[in-house]
């Protein structure tokens, strides 16, 4: 029978169960269930608070920029789809296709790194807001599109014989009641649009995942940034969640009292 050598540090006693660990650890990673300490110091980011705050502005101002343009490009895209002609359609289901079945992170790399090969340069903060529009453009023009068809075409009918313009039958009886009808996932589209505004620091965009990288590699506290970051996003969706339902008491509820 062969001899089993155990090799130990002669300076720390050893315990015979636990070859090559010392005793007094091996004692305290038993005393703790086999969990590591760890010491939650906060210290450091309160102390950066004004730079994860201005982070959080830029991510208000870029989801709301983008949730506005993401809009048009959805209103506009849902017309042409089922009101324009074929090769408008046929352009508007090859957009829509494209951008549903490809990740954001290479349609983000593809405007930031690629456009500029042929000429088009934009710096992060612009390729990250163009890359948003598009993305969220394609998803919000499906849910539009299904507002729109959900109109009885007799309503058009109805309101061209009463006299009205295009544009009104257009603005209120074709757009206003299919937003209507498609508003809360409308709504929760934009916030998880919102929430994927983080993926737009890979390119040093700047919002609040960009300021909590930066404040992370000069701290070194990652485990608490993060923890606070969590709870900064989760205080932007429920402020965009309260903010969509006082628009849709405003412009929808109160519209059909008045």
């Amino acid at each position: 029978m062969g001899r089993r050598m155990v090799y130990c540090d002669r300076n720390e006693p050893h315990d015979a169960n636990t070859p090559g660990k010392p005793k007094a650890a091996a004692a305290g990673y038993a005393a703790t269930g086999g969990a590591v300490n760890y010491t939650f110091q906060f210290g450091d980011v309160w102390a950066a608070w004004p730079s994860l705050l201005w982070g959080t502005w830029l991510t208000i101002q870029l989801s709301a920029s983008t949730m506005v343009l993401g809009l048009l490009v959805a209103v506009i895209c849902a017309l042409g789809k089922t009101m324009g002609p074929r090769p408008v359609r046929w352009a508007v289901n090859v957009y829509i296709e494209v951008i549903r079945n490809t990740p954001f992170l290479v349609q983000l790399f593809l405007i930031f790194f690629g456009l500029p090969a042929i000429g088009v340069r934009l710096d992060s903060n612009e390729a990250a807001l163009l890359a948003m529009v598009v993305n969220v453009g394609a998803y919000a023009t499906e849910i539009v599109r299904a507002g729109i068809e959900n109109i009885h075409r007799g309503q058009i009918e109805a309101g061209l014989a009463l006299g009205m313009r295009p544009l009104q039958v257009f603005r209120y009886i074709i757009l206003f009641p299919a937003l209507k009808t498609v508003y809360p996932a409308l709504c929760g589209q934009f916030i998880l649009n919102m929430l994927a505004s983080s993926v737009v620091s890979t390119i040093s965009a700047q919002e609040l995942t960009a300021a909590a990288n930066d404040l992370q590699s000069s701290t070194f506290r990652s485990f608490e940034i993060y923890i606070v970051v969590t709870g900064i996003y989760l205080v932007l969706s429920l402020a965009f969640s309260g903010a969509f339902a006082a628009i849709h008491r405003a412009v929808f509820v109160e519209s059909e009292r008045g």
